[in-house]
């Protein structure tokens, strides 16, 4: 394909030499052998997308689906989510969201095969990686070894899934759609650490799984010594120096990371589809055969499923189709034209080994041949530093050296619905009347999740302390301070009822500590402490043991008796957030609360923290995306109709641009990820933060030639000293700002007849930080 625009990868070109026709979906055996997938004795060189059930709603499934389909996926590839369908041991839920067996047929209907990926962990930025809560409470427990309780869980719902899928005819060795199974998820590094235990625990999932005749194959992913039949498989940004374990095995990529998730308070991590393609073409030249991309919809973590902790509501992930259901360009575009490619060569790049010819010094030409005549050819520049032209089959190829500057994105820009909003009602938590019949009582301080069973995000830890009227702070003195450390992952203090401050932990580092000034009176005081999760581990050695919420210790320092340890005095306790809300119907539509619902705008004036806001609205016209833009507001969780929605947390956000700097050779430049590429006689890059916030800090600044990417940048072997300096003096403190890219602007040329670019990752954060 030489240089045309529709080259599918930033080194490859291919040349494909032959057509095949697609075969259709008919009641077949599928097997394997080490060239690739074989359905009804045919290989096949596949490409999977990741569409997980419970990130989108039933009603855009067969939309998402055929949009995979029309951009050259053959596969579509699920987890199945243990915690959904088994709130309760023994009672099962496949309704709405959950309706696997719904969502497999669209698969079908659709005319396309399933990779369903039943584990029962999946990781996944999901709550608890996926596992029921009720399970880190069975007897003698212990998660994902070798492990008696935890293994026969595990194989009751295992066998679960496969009964209700040959329930319904779904396997394709009964005529289904699916190809595919996986049991486990990146278990390798697990079983090295644990030995012996980990060695046999893997062996008896992947023997487990194989006994309950599928009639497909099993794979495991990031297991190197998965035993047979069962298939080792690669995850990652990369996977073309990957092989299976043995040599009769098919190379297989479960998940290609379209991009990345996001965190709160963190960058939206970006995936060029250059890079990406590229990376496909590669894993195929190398003679991979199946190639999944993870997310080919990211979708949304409804209510409370994100785990992590600290993962987004949003679970968009860069991907092909985004977190609307809307074709994010150019990378779906760009895909689609990759798999057009592949899938012309298909009959030849499954018969047989290549033969690798060199055209250059760093150049080199992967060809394949059929018996019948089949060919296609990989033509590859490995040369870093500059493109090539060579010849081949007595024809010139000009081979690029990277993406091509001019690359079009599309960026879509949410307007304003065109519905009626009624005016907001609030309510207030009753901070001084936490005590009643609902709470209990312990000495010590106790772990949250054993307390709510992850029923709520929220746990009340009240106690009291009784100050003397004598004591040097009520005289003029310093204020005592308090000191609480937290296992996770926020905390809000109260002390007499009223806000005293807050803080909280980050997805690397969920234990923090809390230290303030409190303003004390003479007599009894009420200290309540409101410890928050923002959803449960999800990855981790034995994460089920990890601890959340407040464990202390709880001191009072700068009294005049000195330190005062709260931790083994009696707490009160509380769990609060949606089992008492929803008591009180406060979150259904057309329900008769019996609370008093104000006016916003009163409520607005005492700014009284732990707040519920309602407002009714009619539908907009039309069946496009509708989004919640929460700017306005700190953090919580959304209802909408009495289903819950999400959390949202807009306290902080990182802000990132990147821009090239103008070239006299050079007529446009290009934000790749953030907007469109435009013509500029002086390129700036713009910062800015929400509504309400501003810049408070510049975590990283380079003019030059910056490696990385929004949220791993560094700096590069071109770098203008000053420019962290100068991005500071413009932006800080300020809620939007603008940096013009020049050599005067940053002293001095770095780099002479270097073409170079600024980078900038910048954190956003409230102008009045409230808890």
């Amino acid at each position: 394909m030489g240089t045309s625009s529709s080259s599918v990868s930033k080194l490859l070109s291919l040349v494909c030499l032959v057509m095949c026709l697609g075969s259709q979906l008919v009641q077949c055996s599928v097997t394997y052998d080490r060239k690739a997938i074989v359905i009804n004795g045919l290989r096949r060189i596949l490409f999977s997308g990741s569409i997980h059930y419970p990130r989108s709603t039933p009603d855009m499934w067969e939309d998402l689906i055929q949009k995979a389909k029309d951009g050259g996926v053959d596969v579509v590839e699920t987890y199945v989510f243990w915690n959904v369908h088994e709130p309760t041991p023994g009672n099962y839920n496949f309704e709405g969201r959950y309706d696997l067996v719904r969502f497999i047929k669209t698969i079908q209907k659709a005319g396309l095969y399933a990779h369903l990926r039943i584990g029962p962990y999946v990781c996944a930025e999901w709550n608890f990686g996926g596992f029921p809560v009720w399970l880190k409470y069975v007897p003698g427990i212990s998660f994902r070894t070798d492990n008696e309780p935890f293994k026969k869980a595990m194989q009751g719902f295992t066998e679960k899934i496969v009964g209700l899928m040959k329930s319904e005819n779904l396997f394709e060795s009964q005529g289904g759609p699916i190809i595919l199974s996986q049991i486990e998820n990146e278990y390798g590094s697990q079983s090295k650490l644990l030995g012996a235990a980990g060695y046999n625990y893997m062996t008896w999932a992947a023997n487990m799984a194989v006994q309950t005749g599928t009639g497909v194959p099993w794979v495991m992913c990031k297991e190197e010594d998965a035993p047979d039949p069962v298939i080792n498989t690669c995850n990652g940004f990369y996977c073309d120096s990957f092989s299976p374990n043995k040599p009769y095995k098919p190379t297989i990529w479960t998940e290609a990371w379209s991009g990345w998730f996001t965190e709160f308070g963190g960058p939206i991590h970006q995936r060029p589809v250059q890079d990406l393609a590229f990376a496909v073409a590669r894993f195929i030249q190398k003679g991979g055969s199946f190639v999944n991309y993870y997310m080919y919809h990211g979708g949304t973590n409804f209510g409370r499923s994100a785990g992590g902790p600290f993962i987004t509501t949003s679970y968009d992930y860069d991907a092909p189709i985004d977190e609307y259901g809307l074709i994010r360009q150019p990378k779906y575009g760009h895909l689609k034209e990759l798999h057009r490619s592949v899938k012309m060569c298909e009959r030849a790049l499954v018969s047989t080994d290549p033969i690798v010819t060199q055209l250059g010094t760093y150049q080199q030409a992967h060809v394949y041949s059929s018996e019948s005549g089949d060919c296609a050819a990989f033509l590859a520049n490995y040369d870093t530093k500059s493109a090539a032209r060579v010849l081949f089959n007595n024809m010139h190829y000009n081979l690029p050296l990277g993406p091509s500057v001019g690359v079009q994105t599309s960026q879509m820009e949410m307007l304003p619905a065109n519905a009626d909003m009624l005016s907001w009602e609030s309510y207030d938590e009753d901070i001084s009347s936490l005590d009643d019949s609902s709470t209990f009582t312990a000495l010590g301080l106790l772990e949250q999740i054993n307390v709510t069973r992850d029923a709520s995000d929220y746990l009340w830890y009240i106690t009291s302390v009784d100050i003397g009227s004598s004591e040097s702070f009520l005289h003029g003195g310093e204020l005592p301070t308090l000191i609480v450390q937290s296992a996770g992952h926020a905390v809000h203090i109260f002390v007499n009822g009223e806000l005293s401050g807050s803080a909280f932990g980050t997805r690397e580092n969920r234990r923090f500590t809390y230290t303030g000034k409190v303003n004390l009176r003479a007599g009894k005081n009420k200290i309540a402490l409101l410890s928050v999760t923002v959803g449960l581990q999800n990855v981790g050695g034995h994460f089920e043991t990890w601890n959340t919420g407040i464990l202390g210790p709880v001191a009072l320092h700068g009294l005049d008796q000195g330190k005062w340890d709260l931790s083994w005095q009696k707490w009160t306790y509380q769990v609060a957030g949606w089992a008492e809300r929803e008591a009180m119907n406060l979150v259904s539509p057309n329900s008769v609360s019996s609370v008093g619902w104000m006016e916003a705008s009163l409520v607005a004036q005492r700014q009284q923290p732990l707040t519920w806001h309602k407002a009714y609205f009619n539908a907009p016209d039309g069946d496009e995306p509708l989004a919640l833009d929460m700017e306005g507001m700190g953090k919580g969780q959304i209802w909408i109709n009495g289903q819950t929605i999400g959390r949202y947390w807009t306290a902080y956000a990182t802000v990132c641009a990147e821009v090239a700097e103008f070239h006299p050779t050079i007529k446009n430049w290009h934000i790749e990820s953030y907007g469109r590429a435009e013509e500029f006689h002086s390129p700036k890059v713009h910062l800015r933060c929400s509504l309400g916030q501003s810049i408070s800090s510049i975590k990283f600044a380079s003019f030059g030639t910056p490696l990385g990417t929004c949220g791993s940048y560094q700096q590069g072997p071109c770098h203008a000293p000053a420019s962290y300096d100068i991005v500071e003096k413009k932006c800080m403190g300020k809620q939007r700002c603008t940096v013009t890219i020049s050599n005067s602007n940053f002293g001095q040329d770095p780099c002479p007849n270097v073409l170079k670019r600024l980078s900038v990752e910048a954190i956003c954060a409230p102008n009045n930080l409230r808890g």
